[in-house]
């Protein structure tokens, strides 16, 4: 077995695939790339029995088989090479020989059929979405995202596809993002919850690609393949929570307000908030948006007068400073609404500029008790 490819090229590949590898694997073989070599085309894959993930790569090669490499060993060496072709032999003394311009390093090698199989899915569903579309999606939603072990349906990102269009679900229970587009739609209604780790990964290469991820799924799996990758894992399990039940439908305090601004000052107010609760307080009235915060420990507080657009009652509320600029940092707009109704129910922000047509993101934050 032997082929002949880029340094440069096999080094970017590896490097997408490499972010699938666990730094402690139960398994050493998925410590491995698994390189799958049939004629021109070489396919690399990397696993941590969860998710999976291959990129097929066009070579120089005559030959087939299949062997198992150590992927940190080989990553390391292909940083170091400037761009030139290398050569790949595997040698009957169970090593493969990389041969440069400069010199020859040899790696052990595992055999490519202790590799754990990929699963394939058998008659899965099947929905067609650009990959911008993906990409934003994903990240507009993947921060609101829990770690909660315990419960782990809030730990992914809720997928519901319908033919009226597709929504995106994520929350913690402090926090929640819902972005649905019009714009594209799926064949049949389904939903169901991926986990972060994968999403991670497709957020980080799909905003350089224009293609169209075709999205394949059933009950336990899901499989999106785009360019030369193939990404593959494992859905999580359980009924994902009522979300639109939780999202207040009459909100009549309405503010508006310059959304950098706004977040400027969260920001610095929040510097002065109890490190624990990290409560900030919104006193609106007329046209005046005061925010302020106090450790009442440290005799630290600071307030700062903004004017807003305001439509509503004069309202005091109190939010977490750390998930409000979060939101506030994920949000693109110009201008932001913030809708309430009571101090104890949440807020809902919204972009008013800078959404697509058929785009929408609803963003809801719970509030804080004030300690008046």
């Amino acid at each position: 077995m032997k082929f002949i490819v880029s340094s440069s090229y096999l080094l970017k590949q590896l490097q997408v695939l490499g972010s699938v590898i666990n730094s402690n694997n139960t398994l050493p073989i998925l410590d491995n790339f698994l390189f799958e070599l049939d004629n021109n085309a070489l396919t690399v894959s990397a696993s941590d029995l969860e998710t999976t993930m291959s990129a097929t790569l066009s070579i120089d090669s005559t030959s087939k088989g299949s062997v198992a490499v150590p992927a940190k060993l080989l990553l390391e060496i292909l940083k170091t090479f400037p761009e030139q072709p290398l050569t790949f032999t595997v040698e009957d003394n169970n090593t493969v020989e990389i041969s440069s311009n400069s010199g020859k390093y040899a790696l052990a090698y595992a055999a490519g059929e202790e590799f754990p199989k990929a699963v394939s899915l058998e008659d899965p569903s099947v929905t067609l979405v650009p990959a911008e579309v993906l990409a934003t999606a994903v990240s507009k939603t993947i921060f609101a995202a829990g770690n909660d072990d315990l419960r782990p349906v809030m730990s992914g990102v809720f997928f519901q596809f319908s033919p009226e269009g597709l929504i995106f679900v994520a929350t913690d229970a402090h926090k929640l993002v819902k972005y649905a587009r019009t714009d594209v739609k799926a064949s049949q209604v389904a939903d169901f919850i991926m986990p972060k780790k994968p999403l991670n990964i497709l957020k980080s290469i799909l905003g350089s690609s224009d293609a169209e991820v075709k999205i394949e799924y059933n009950d336990s799996n899901a499989t999106f393949s785009f360019d030369n990758y193939i990404l593959m894992c494992r859905l999580i399990d359980g009924k994902y929570p009522n979300y639109e039940a939780v999202i207040p439908k009459e909100n009549p305090n309405k503010l508006m307000i310059d959304r950098s601004l706004f977040l400027s000052s969260v920001r610095r107010v929040a510097i002065f908030s109890n490190k624990t609760t990290h409560q900030i307080r919104l006193k609106i009235a007329g046209a005046e948006l005061n925010v302020s915060a106090e450790d009442i420990d440290y005799s630290n507080k600071a307030e700062e007068r903004l004017t807003c657009d305001y439509q509503g009652d004069d309202l005091q509320i109190g939010f977490n400073s750390r998930f409000l600029t979060e939101m506030l940092t994920n949000l693109q707009s110009d201008m932001i609404m913030l809708e309430m109704s009571l101090p104890n129910r949440a807020g809902i922000l919204t972009p008013v500029d800078g959404l697509e047509e058929g785009e929408t993101v609803t963003m809801l934050v719970m509030p804080v008790m004030l300690n008046s």
